[in-house]
């Protein structure tokens, strides 16, 4: 008898290939997870015929309690506090490698994949970038634990994208660029300011350069991120771009180009994948957000904090974003950045 194995589904073309991948090995079962968000029905229609064509079993588990306490309150605290979070890295660990695994153990099923562009070793131990270097996402899982990663399969991570469309096509499925998943799920067509305006009190304030010279109004912290140079609405010979958000001054503080780039960061809340750390300091690469190429640093502990010193100055380093450690291929671990050391 085949082995049973639960695929995490969304509708997308990745979930469904990683699915008919499966299916040729294993007895596959889809599961969704509801996350109360708008126009979720229509999702689960449509994760409901992609299951029906690969003829598998769909479940749907009910999280939205769970998703809104622990990724959209925690999204709406980190830009309230003029921090900009990254809650995708935060769902991966809790949500859908947590809450969704455990609902899958529970039903009897030992393992489940995903659509991820990311490999683990035979061992389970490791967590490596997937094959398709555009389609990296080892950084949003960062917050893994081995663990997790024993129960977990990748099918996709050997493959490029333009593969996996070329797969869907042959199974008659016609999934198209602009019909995929959005990084952040809840926002849909929004951006992150128009969700922030019904959560939160708007509290306007001053623009300021680093010498604290006023030089313009705006409309919420929130609509802020460090290194935005557009919807400044401030003047000058060469451009402006946001260098810091002080939330309690209600400030927006910006620079030039050159004040953008640093050499030191403070980490907390630091997940080693292992379980423990590996003897500091250390050098690794390392990424200050997704779309961000991994530079050589060196690591060492600040207190409770890790200090993570650049070979080369990097650009727009972000509070609230994640800094991930690679060793070559592997994703050592990560953690929130806490501000420039």
């Amino acid at each position: 008898m085949a082995e049973k194995i639960a695929v995490a589904m969304s509708g997308g073309v990745d979930s469904t290939v990683c699915a008919a991948l499966l299916r040729k090995t294993h007895d596959v079962h889809g599961f969704f997870m509801s996350l109360g968000l708008p126009d979720q029905e229509e999702q689960i229609a449509r994760v409901r015929r992609v299951a029906q064509r690969l003829a598998i079993s769909l479940e749907v588990i009910e999280l939205a309690d769970v998703f809104q306490q622990e990724i959209i309150d925690y999204f709406c605290r980190s830009y309230a506090a003029g921090i900009t979070p990254n809650p995708c890295v935060l769902c991966n660990p809790r949500i859908k490698f947590g809450r969704l695994l455990e609902a899958v153990r529970a039903r009897g099923i030992d393992r489940m994949a995903t659509g991820h562009y990311v490999r683990v070793t035979d061992d389970g131990l490791h967590l490596l970038k997937g094959l398709d270097r555009g389609k990296d996402q080892s950084y949003f899982l960062c917050g893994l634990s081995r663990a997790q990663l024993k129960h977990l399969v990748f099918p996709l991570g050997g493959l490029s994208k333009d593969e996996v469309y070329q797969i869907a096509r042959g199974l008659g499925f016609d999934h198209h660029p602009d019909t995929e998943s959005q990084d952040v799920c809840f926002l849909k067509n929004m951006g992150p300011g128009d969700l922030l305006k019904r959560k939160t009190d708007v509290a306007k304030g001053d623009i300021v350069t680093q010498s604290g010279e006023k030089v313009g109004r705006h409309e919420g912290v929130f609509h802020y991120t460090v290194g935005q140079r557009r919807g400044l609405g401030v003047c000058d010979s060469t451009p402006y771009y946001v260098t810091g958000l002080d939330a309690p001054k209600k400030q927006v503080i910006v620079g030039k180009e050159a004040d953008l780039w640093h050499h030191k960061l403070l980490v907390r809340a630091v997940n080693w994948i292992a379980g423990i750390p590996p003897q500091l300091p250390v050098r690794l690469a390392v990424k200050i957000r997704y779309r961000h190429q991994a530079a050589p640093a060196e690591i060492s502990a600040d207190g409770e904090l890790l200090r993570v010193v650049f070979a080369q100055a990097q650009r727009a380093i972000t509070p609230g974003q994640f800094a991930v450690f690679y060793e070559n291929d592997e994703v050592i671990g990560g953690g929130e950045i806490a501000g420039r050391a």
